[in-house]
């Protein structure tokens, strides 16, 4: 654990009054020590930092963190065996846990073992520690956001009538991964017709024919770091309505991403894009929020929505994905990953909106 994180951690720890924590989020875990495993805990004292997991992946986790403790979890003990030894070697007596990354019976299985041990539910609240990225990991996020882009011009240049949505999302993803992805960041949308005015409608057999709007939000993994991206298209000839109801979801991104700078909160951002809708007459068409921070996890805080009262400070991410959706027509979203700056904000984002017609 680097320095800046070690000091971010143990701020917190004084803040909630704890000894140690043990964190069980994967992605927390991997900011603060580099650990990518599927298996395992970080137990985070006030002396030392251990990585527990089992024989599966301790040579990962020394690989990945160096400079941190690592210690192999045996069948006949478990974890909390190890975890008291860890409390009474530095004398803890108050151990915060993630109770929404645990197991119920994981949890009561820690409150019988720990006797005397008082233990504290800290929720999210380690999650607050990833709001602000460093310029390294805005640099991955940029990188996976390109690896989308990339993957965007391709299937510009392959999509046509008759290929299924199910073939669109495996366009999307075959390219990803030969551009340098380990993996998806979300299933991959890709949705015609009516489908795309479903938000999550998850890929089909269906066919994409002339008149179809054609959606797809599709992310990637870039070094544990995820990116995320929309598009509509239109297959054939977009129609009069069509090209209205992108241009209004257009105008209403770009009023969006004109609004996002520090010292604005989330909801203020939210509400530039919703009025442009509203006074459209489709406010009652865009239902979710209109974007929430990228990192280790696709979905992250703060979001922008109607009641996201936290402020945008620089060094934060944000998607901008305003959305008119109307299910017996279709409908369209644009979304841009962006990083907040001093005095605006930086698209990383960098595949064409003007609205694309195919074939």
């Amino acid at each position: 654990m680097d320095n800046q994180r070690r000091e971010k951690l143990a701020a917190k720890m004084d803040k909630l009054g704890l000894d140690a924590i043990l964190v069980a989020d994967g992605c927390n875990m991997r900011y603060l020590t580099g650990f990518s495993g599927a298996t395992g805990y970080v137990y985070a004292g006030r002396e030392r930092t251990v990585i527990m997991t089992d024989s599966r992946y301790t040579t990962q986790a020394r690989q990945e963190s160096k400079g941190t403790d690592v210690l192999e979890v045996s069948r006949e003990a478990g974890y909390p065996a190890l975890i008291q030894r860890l409390l009474q070697e530095e004398g803890a007596r108050c151990l915060g846990f993630e109770d929404g990354a645990m197991l119920y019976r994981t949890v009561r299985e820690l409150q019988e073992k720990l006797a005397g041990i008082e233990m504290i539910s800290v929720g999210e609240s380690l999650n607050e520690l990833r709001r602000i990225k460093t310029p390294q990991e805005l640099e991955k996020i940029a990188k996976a956001e390109q690896i989308g882009d990339q993957a965007f011009a391709h299937l510009l240049e392959v999509l046509r009538p008759g290929m299924t949505e199910l073939e669109v999302a495996a366009e999307l993803e075959s390219s990803m991964k030969r551009n340098g992805a380990s993996g998806l960041s979300f299933e991959t949308i890709a949705a015609s017709g009516i489908h795309s005015a479903m938000p999550h409608a998850a890929p089909t057999g269906k066919k994409l024919e002339y008149g179809d709007f054609l959606t797809v939000d599709f992310g990637c993994i870039y070094e544990g770091y995820c990116s995320d991206m929309t598009r509509t298209v239109v297959i054939g000839k977009a129609s009069q309505r069509q090209r209205e109801i992108y241009r209004i979801v257009l105008q209403a991104q770009e009023a969006a991403l004109q609004a996002i700078k520090p010292g604005v909160t989330g909801a203020q951002v939210d509400e530039t894009a919703r009025r442009i809708i509203t006074e459209a007459g489709y406010g009652d068409c865009f239902g979710h929020g209109l974007g929430h921070s990228v990192g280790l996890y696709i979905h992250e805080e703060p979001r922008l929505s109607p009641s996201e009262m936290s402020i945008l400070e620089a060094g934060m991410t944000e998607t901008v994905e305003p959305g008119i959706y109307l299910p017996d027509f279709g409908g369209v979203r644009i979304e841009d990953l962006v990083a907040v700056t001093e005095d605006g904000c930086r698209n990383l984002t960098f595949s064409p909106k003007e609205l694309i017609e195919i074939g």
